[in-house]
């Protein structure tokens, strides 16, 4: 009641038009700018605790340009992210955000809920949130319960105006706007069906309307834009969040768009604008930046993006069943413990390889080989590191799972040596540690060679190519990053191996500006 009395004064004293936002300019998080800009619903709630200091950092390290976070108003009238309106669901305690203090809320274990590794995660203060994206990456703030006075000083104060658009309801946009002087933007829901165009630009003229993705056309699109008022396309929920609706929208002419899936529609939209890509890229074991490594979620996550390769580990069980592990023993990826090869099929299936990543994955199980192939589907390609499976089954599994023309395997050269004995049209990817090896490694009639990203050089993979020999390498660590990925690009690298899939579309995209200008 405090902030309606309060507010409403201010209102009765100014038009609607008086501090009007037509035109409103938001940071660019992402320069040069894409076609469109991805808003991340309550950040990358998939791989951390939604509304989190992680979860947002992660879209800003993704090149995502906004993330939806949600606000509310506690006991002694702090600002926090927090989506429910207790604290039960993602919290270790009970209770409702309101009858709590921001000390209080605090003290809780905000990360637990999502698994162990955030043990200790906060609830972030409005403050804090701001703070941590400042410079970085935008915020929306879904507005759940709030008192706006102290929202517009919280924004002001840390000079972050440009970065921020607070969603209200239809009435309160012209609250934000008078508090901040129309420093601060507003946005709000429009429904075609429930007020005309006319009355909801007369009346409310909100800096951005956020319309449903079913709702979306371009001649809404144009109607706006028009006005001076940016459009933001909701994709969230049900069956909204696909590549139809993200291109039926995109085309419409919207300026955001609210996803659950970030690196989806960046793929997606990279692909509309670019074609084909110059460099092939492998998810390393598997999409797993998103899901847990060597699981058929990250394998079927990268068929999905449209990955190249998936990279995965073969190992093989005590009665010789072969599993996708990375290491030796279970501790790091398991909520079990033992070596992978002293321990029977049926014992590996009795520990979770979900848990340790999400909680809500604990029914994921230690998969097996072939399903691992079957998430494949019809066309990426397997990028096939042997830890532990003999040469001979390896072949048969090849051939078995009709991945004769789609594969390369990863192993010493000696192993590579061994699996052309059997079959010369195995597709091998021998390591080349140093560039003074490549006629010793070449001699084995490689495919492709997995090259240290340290020994890399346009006259390294030139050299390469001379033989017929594809450059394979992955920046794993401190090579890991867009220039790092640009510079291979440009010397004509054939595939990066990645944990990071969206920071190499992000040299895409920068090498294809490059070649516009």
């Amino acid at each position: 009641m405090r902030r309606i009395v309060m507010t409403c004064g201010l209102v009765l004293c100014l038009t609607v038009h008086s501090f009007a936002q037509v035109g409103f300019q938001f940071f660019q998080p992402v320069q040069p700018p894409r076609n469109i800009q991805v808003m991340v619903h309550r950040g990358m709630w998939m791989a951390a605790p939604e509304n989190s200091a992680v979860a947002i950092a992660m879209c800003h390290e993704d090149f995502c340009e906004w993330v939806e976070v949600d606000v509310r108003l506690t006991r002694d009238r702090q600002h926090v992210l927090i989506h429910n309106a207790t604290v039960d669901a993602t919290t270790n305690g009970t209770g409702l955000v309101n009858e709590l203090t921001l000390a209080e809320l605090q003290k809780l274990d905000a990360g637990s809920w999502f698994a162990d590794r955030f043990a200790g995660t906060q609830i972030l203060s409005l403050p804090e949130a701001l703070n941590l994206a400042k410079g970085k990456v935008n915020l929306y703030l879904d507005c759940k319960a709030v008192d706006l006075e102290i929202l517009v000083k919280d924004i002001l104060a840390a000079e972050m105006e440009s970065q921020v658009v607070v969603y209200v309801g239809l009435e309160d946009i012209s609250v934000v706007r008078t508090l901040s002087g129309g420093r601060v933007a507003g946005m709000t829901k429009y429904r075609p069906e429930s007020m005309s165009f006319e009355s909801f630009v007369e009346r409310i003229a909100p800096a951005v309307a956020e319309i449903d993705a079913d709702r979306v056309t371009s001649e809404l699109c144009r109607k706006f834009h028009s006005k001076g008022i940016k459009v933001q396309a909701k994709t969230v929920g049900g069956q909204r969040d696909t590549a139809d609706t993200w291109g039926a929208v995109i085309d419409a002419g919207v300026d955001w768009l609210q996803t659950d899936d970030p690196a989806g529609l960046l793929f997606f939209n990279a692909r509309r604008q670019l074609g084909e890509f110059p460099v092939k890229i492998a998810a390393h074991r598997g999409a797993n930046r998103y899901a847990p490594e060597n699981t058929l979620p990250a394998i079927s996550l990268a068929e999905r993006l449209g990955m190249d390769y998936a990279e995965i580990d073969i190992r093989t069980s005590r009665d010789g069943k072969q599993v996708l592990l990375h290491d030796s023993d279970l501790d790091r990826t398991t909520n079990g413990q033992g070596m992978v090869r002293d321990l029977m099929y049926a014992e590996l299936q009795e520990y979770s390889t979900g848990d340790w990543f999400c909680k809500e994955l604990e029914p994921l199980r230690v998969p097996s080989l072939s399903d691992g192939l079957e998430a494949f589907g019809e066309s990426m390609r397997g990028y096939l590191d042997a830890k532990d499976i003999t040469p001979e089954l390896l072949v048969a599994v090849i051939h078995e799972h009709h991945l004769a023309e789609r594969h390369v395997v990863y192993q010493s050269t000696d192993y590579c040596k061994a699996l052309h004995e059997i079959d010369p049209q195995i597709r091998t990817l021998p390591p080349l540690r140093q560039f003074s090896d490549l006629d010793v490694v070449a001699a084995s009639q490689p495919f492709g060679v997995d090259a240290r990203w340290s020994i890399l050089s346009a006259e390294m993979i030139a050299a390469c190519h001379s033989k017929g020999i594809q450059v394979f390498s992955d920046a794993l660590g401190l090579y890991e990053n867009v220039e790092q990925y640009q510079t291979a690009i440009s010397w004509g690298i054939d595939c990066i191996q990645t944990d990071h899939p969206l920071r190499v579309l992000r040299a895409i995209e920068l090498l294809a500006e490059k070649q516009v200008d």
